[in-house]
């Protein structure tokens, strides 16, 4: 029976394909691009190389200039395609995934930056066990929304949603630890703070990769489940889907 997921597909087949398949495939590249950015700031933090993090710094002039690109070639296909339904769907929330994945690069160019300022100070803070387990839990939610995206997969969607509970308590838990440390050692104040700041970056990279499945949601579905419960999602995504 055909879904509309398998609508959607159709249409990158078959209706102007070069346009909306470009718009797709250049939001994915965007994507790994950022995906690259955070994995390579969490290894300038956990392993003190202050070189890779200010290389991880330079890449966002390049992730800005993807995001104008793509802002241009979906404003292009709405002007002189006019896109209607499923397909303006795709196009809008290409541009909504588009500024969310933009800033998880900002989040993780912040990252880079501690990193490189740890590194200066030479010694180590506590609290690197605790960020790479958060930065564990928040890369594999970039990942998987980004392949829910391009598989317009909204179950998978849904799982990555429902992982924002669980990273929240995490980064609760793990800012416990990282203020534990500093009232036990008050020399550890000024890296505390960074890593500090380091978890609260992966907590917002968490938020952000679940806006992007929300975005998927709509685009496939066509209903907005932004700031609406958790079970508004699970309705639309389990109810049969039409013909």
């Amino acid at each position: 029976m055909p879904t509309a997921r398998d609508s959607h597909l159709q249409h990158i087949s078959n209706r102007f394909n070069s346009d909306l398949g470009k718009l797709k495939e250049d939001l994915l590249a965007m994507g790994e691009v950022v995906e690259q950015q955070l994995q390579d700031a969490l290894k300038a933090l956990i392993n003190n190389d202050g070189e890779l993090g200010a290389a991880v710094k330079l890449r966002d002039k390049a992730v800005d200039a993807m995001e104008l690109t793509i802002d241009e070639e979906a404003q292009r296909i709405i002007v002189t395609r006019q896109p209607t339904a499923s397909d303006l769907r795709l196009v809008m929330a290409v541009v909504k995934m588009v500024a969310d994945i933009e800033r998880i690069g900002d989040e993780a160019k912040k990252i880079a930056k501690l990193a490189t300022a740890l590194a200066e100070e030479g010694k180590a803070p506590q609290g690197y066990l605790e960020v790479r387990h958060l930065g564990v839990h928040v890369g594999r939610m970039v990942r998987d929304a980004l392949d829910a995206f391009s598989k317009f997969d909204m179950q998978k969607a849904l799982v990555v949603m429902k992982e924002d509970d669980a990273v929240d308590n995490e980064y609760r838990s793990a800012t416990r630890a990282v203020m534990t440390f500093m009232m036990e050692d008050p020399r550890s104040i000024s890296g505390c703070l960074n890593i500090m700041w380091v978890l609260r970056a992966l907590e917002r990279i968490g938020d952000h990769a679940g806006n992007i499945c929300e975005h998927v949601i709509f685009m496939v579905e066509g209903t907005d489940v932004r700031h609406a419960p958790m079970a508004v999602a699970e309705k639309v995504v389990e109810k049969p889907q039409q013909m």
